[in-house]
């Protein structure tokens, strides 16, 4: 048989993802756009930042902007926002819309407490990352990306020699980079500088929550007519993430229980579960 042009594809990712690997991990989702539910304006951002990778190569190379910055010409993005707003899943859903390969730095492997190694781990991440055109990603930032400190130990000046390196990447880096937060203040002034989008994730509002409920249920999954999705999201204020859980865990109770499907009061019963597993004390009325 012929070799074709994706069995040659296939070889080289993996030998790529086999070094990358070290450091990072493969991120993939089965979820498409349709999906996630954000505000119209995180959409258009999240647009924006799709066509600023798209279209990296005709901008920096072909109309020659590339000559006019000496430094920062990696398309990098900050998503900061409560937990469970779709930060990670943004990011994976980049990667698949373009047809690139998600790692996502894996902090346990990269930081060490030999002085040199964690530079020399991150160097290999970004290093790996632009030869294989990957996306390299940087999820809950913080530890990594925090704000310098006044020296005070030689814990804080190697702290500090940490952030300084993975400026210098950053301003080297010519591929893509993105970063999840749940607070941006927390991220160093001189890194929210450098990165080209700071797209924000607030909490879903009470329509966004019905959406989510909605978009939640897979189309197998047996739901009574009457379902009132509205009130469901009306009562409680939860996130993305948060409902994804609460929607399963009401199909687990329902199959459990040998009942014919979904029903509001089942959705009730276990947001109210999820609601108390957040740490909400208080009963939902």
């Amino acid at each position: 048989a012929r070799i074709q042009l994706a069995d040659i594809e296939h070889a080289i990712r993996t030998r790529l993802r086999h070094r990358l690997g070290d450091v990072a991990e493969l991120m993939t989702t089965p979820l498409g756009w349709d999906d996630l539910v954000v505000s119209e304006q995180v959409g258009s951002l999240i647009v924006e930042l799709l066509s600023s990778i798209r279209y990296q190569t005709q901008v920096m190379d072909r109309w020659g902007f590339g000559k006019k910055l000496a430094s920062g010409r990696a398309v990098s993005a900050l998503f900061s926002g409560p937990p469970g707003t779709g930060k990670t899943m943004v990011a994976t859903l980049i990667a698949k819309e373009l047809g690139l390969e998600l790692f996502r730095v894996d902090l346990s492997r990269v930081v060490s407490k030999w002085v040199g190694e964690t530079e020399k781990n991150l160097g290999r991440a970004f290093d790996e990352a632009e030869t294989s055109h990957a996306v390299l990603f940087f999820d809950e930032a913080d530890s990594l990306f925090a704000k310098r400190t006044d020296v005070k130990s030689s814990n804080d000046r190697y702290a500090n020699l940490e952030v300084n390196y993975l400026l210098q990447r950053l301003e080297a880096f010519e591929g893509v980079v993105l970063l999840t937060t749940h607070n941006q203040s927390s991220i160093d002034d001189a890194f929210r500088r450098r990165l080209r989008f700071r797209i924000e994730f607030p909490a879903p509002d009470a329509r966004e929550r019905e959406m989510l409920w909605q978009a939640m249920l897979p189309p197998e999954v047996p739901v009574a007519r009457d379902i009132d999705f509205g009130e469901v999201a009306q009562r409680y204020e939860m996130t993305g993430g948060f409902i994804k859980n609460a929607v399963v865990r009401a199909a687990y109770l329902a199959a459990g229980e040998h009942l014919p499907g979904l029903t509001t009061a089942l959705l009730l019963r276990a947001a109210q579960l999820e609601w108390e597993a957040m740490g909400h004390l208080t009963q939902k009325s």
